[in-house]
């Protein structure tokens, strides 16, 4: 039965500046290094058999920083945009709350947790879907089938799109779905790649 581990990256910079980041690449906050380091306190009863991140530097990182952790910097790790965050278009770089106070407290919670609705210039959920589960079937999925253990280090919201079909959420479910920085979430699969069960470490 094979195993997957996620974890989206500890507090960036941008983070702490309460600013939307998207495809930006800023850095890790003191505080999100110390995530990703509790995060690999956390594993280090699992022998990993490869890795997967963003080609973003807070989830590379973040990734580094836990392999550090557990002493497993050898195993294969493959980046791609894939499973970059979500694109915020006209809205990355600005402050959450001067654009919830500019556009509305409803709006700016549907261009954050929506499925279909867009932000301006960027992508939604299921535009962000549309690459990282493709990604997912036909990169990591086979490994979990093979019955591997594996870690991908990614975004809020690439993982929740990953998060939504792993659980089968709806459009309404998936937008009170947060996922929380440095967390570690484990999926464990039956022999047909299904989850069977998950949580939180």
């Amino acid at each position: 039965m094979g195993r997957l581990v996620l974890l989206r990256h500890g507090q960036s910079q941008w983070n702490l500046e309460n600013r939307f980041t998207g495809w930006v690449d800023v850095p890790l906050s003191p505080k999100g290094e110390e995530e990703a380091r509790a995060a690999g306190r956390k594993l280090t009863q699992f022998r990993f058999d490869r890795a997967y991140t963003s080609v973003l530097k807070r989830a590379i990182d973040t990734l580094r920083i836990v392999l550090e952790e557990i002493g497993q910097t050898g195993i294969p790790i493959e980046k791609d945009q894939a499973l970059n965050e979500r694109m915020y278009g006209e809205l990355q770089g600005l402050n959450k709350a001067e654009t919830m106070r500019k556009y509305g407290a409803q709006q700016v919670k549907l261009w954050r947790r929506g499925y279909e609705i867009r932000p301006p210039g960027g992508e939604s959920l299921k535009d962000t879907a549309g690459r990282v589960l493709p990604y997912y079937e036909s990169r990591i999925k086979p490994d979990l089938l093979a019955g591997r253990t594996v870690l991908i280090s990614a975004h809020g919201n690439s993982l929740r799109a990953l998060v939504m079909d792993l659980d089968q959420l709806s459009p309404s479910e998936v937008l009170e779905l947060n996922i929380p920085t440095g967390a570690p979430l484990l999926y464990e699969f039956d022999a047909d790649g299904r989850a069977s069960g998950r949580r939180y470490l």
